[in-house]
């Protein structure tokens, strides 16, 4: 409603004039990464994303205690590696990586078990060697283990640990 001209208003009290904006003008997606098709690409090497997949370090870190590693494994390489394990297991799912996902990882590589056979052991060696900080590595390691294996809880994973080690050619 106006006010009439002749009645006095404080300063505070009177219209101010407001700021008017552009309308926007046209934008394309032109960035070189931009993803232009509503499914993210798959394949070797190009992983798959999931939210909040960096928490599966933390939850590697905890549960680094309990690894049991051999004579030339790091353990920051075993740690990064099943951080890695765990947030492809809980892409697949479509969610946040979970203790359960970080427990199945280890697992598949025999990280809590102390008498794991020779050949297991030289294997993990080798696909778990450099983990920490290069990223090739990190992806073959990753891109080894079947879908069908990293989908299996810690228990089915122990209970057949023979036909996953065929499965990686470690056996």
């Amino acid at each position: 409603m106006t006010q009439p001209s002749f009645v006095p208003i404080t300063e505070a009290d009177q219209l101010r004039p407001s700021l008017q904006l552009e309308a926007p003008g046209h934008w394309v997606a032109a960035r070189p990464a931009e993803l232009h098709f509503p499914v993210h690409p798959g394949g070797p090497h190009l992983g798959r994303p999931g939210p909040d997949q960096g928490y599966a370090l933390r939850l590697a870190h905890r549960a680094a205690d309990r690894f049991h590693l051999g004579p030339g494994e790091a353990e920051d390489d075993a740690i990064v590696g099943t951080a890695m394990l765990a947030s492809r297991r809980a892409a697949l799912f479509g969610r946040a990586p979970t203790v359960h996902d970080v427990e199945s990882a280890a697992a598949l590589w025999g990280f809590f078990d102390d008498d794991l056979p020779a050949g297991m052991r030289d294997a993990r060696r080798a696909a778990f060697s450099g983990a920490a900080h290069d990223y090739p590595v990190q992806r073959a390691l990753v891109d080894r283990v079947p879908q069908a294996v990293i989908r299996l809880r810690a228990d089915e994973i122990a209970a057949r640990r023979d036909e996953w080690a065929s499965l990686v050619g470690t056996a």
